[in-house]
């Protein structure tokens, strides 16, 4: 007679789960403040609204994401602890840029195989990213599925749920012609493109990520920076000179900065203002892409732009608390019927 069945035996460990968890609760607590009601591990996360009644008609914003196949060069490189970085900080950008300042966030580890070590090094990111943004990890959940996914896979998806106050929504209507386009740098690919850069890089060049690309930095090392956080706008968001905000993600500027824009406008990037990052000249180059490809598929290093008036434009260049950002000039708003026209 065979031995009875059990839920390890066909791939799934609940004793492996309860052993990491205590270290993954040092690290979600640790992002609690002071709205946080109740503990970790409960059913749900409770957070504490009364403190917003000081606005006089709070929205809520949310957004749902995942870091996409970027999963697939953390796994192959072995690196972990960066990817919690990029999907909070993709979230934070995405409800950022409607001038929603962040409250709480979820996050959704499906994986074949729980390591603890694996899953401590996503959540060390995820709380990293998270207190960098003064965000809480208020919950979460991993899912241990072997049939899913293969030895050593996972996939990450983040909720978050922001607040702006409804007179400070920043929506673009206010954009008109004549209106300056500012682009803040990006530190890398962030969190979109990667099923073509994997391609250049490991097919058409035949690399290994433990390459060295340049600098003494390797192919995983460069496609592994975390996607920057811009929370640091806020303050000017607040004074409400930004008429508009355009978070550079899936289908580059074309399909991103078209969403901000009146039916009446365009916006004129023009691409000679600024540097791409080598990684970007590399994948163009070495994959012989288009360059009308590359801009509607990576923020080629212009992670979030800005529309604002004429007159603003110093305020924001020189605001000292952006300027890790290095904001720049990059385009301008034209009379146009609501699209994105790329000068290269």
């Amino acid at each position: 007679m065979s031995a009875p069945l059990t839920y390890a035996a066909a791939g799934v460990s609940i004793d492996t789960w309860n052993n990491v968890k205590g270290r993954i609760g040092e690290l979600v607590s640790s992002t609690y403040n002071s709205h946080v009601s109740g503990k970790f591990g409960q059913f749900g996360g409770m957070f504490d609204i009364s403190h917003l009644k000081g606005m006089d008609a709070p929205i809520l914003v949310s957004s749902t994401d995942s870091v996409g196949t970027k999963v697939k060069v953390a796994f192959d490189s072995k690196v972990y602890n960066t990817v919690g970085m990029d999907i909070v900080n993709h979230c934070v950008g995405d409800i950022l840029v409607m001038g929603a300042k962040p409250l709480f966030f979820l996050d959704y580890i499906g994986i074949g195989k729980l390591v603890p070590a694996v899953a401590e090094q996503i959540v060390e990111g995820l709380a990293r990213a998270c207190k960098a943004s003064d965000c809480v990890l208020i919950g979460g959940e991993t899912a241990e599925m072997p049939d899913i996914y293969g030895e050593g896979e996972f996939d990450l998806v983040g909720t978050i749920v922001g607040v702006v106050d409804k007179s400070k929504i920043i929506d673009g209507e206010s954009i008109q012609a004549g209106d300056v386009v500012i682009g803040l740098r990006s530190t890398g690919l962030h969190t979109n493109g990667y099923t073509l850069a994997r391609k250049i890089v490991t097919e058409v060049d035949g690399k290994k990520y433990s390459d060295v690309f340049e600098g003494g930095k390797t192919f995983g090392q460069a496609l592994l920076e975390p996607h920057r956080s811009y929370a640091k706008l806020l303050p000017l968001m607040d004074k409400g000179i930004i008429k508009g905000c355009a978070h550079i993600t899936g289908g580059g500027f074309n399909d991103n900065v078209n969403r901000i824009l009146p039916s009446n406008c365009d916006a004129v990037i023009n691409t000679k203002s600024w540097t791409p990052l080598p990684i970007f000249q590399y994948l163009q180059r070495t994959g012989n892409v288009e360059a009308a490809e590359m801009y509607r598929t990576f923020n080629m290093g212009v992670g979030m732009t800005v529309a604002v008036s004429p007159g603003d434009a110093d305020t924001v260049l020189r605001d000292a608390a952006i300027a890790e950002y290095e904001p720049v000039v990059i385009g301008r708003i034209e009379r146009g019927t609501g699209v994105v026209q790329m000068e290269f």
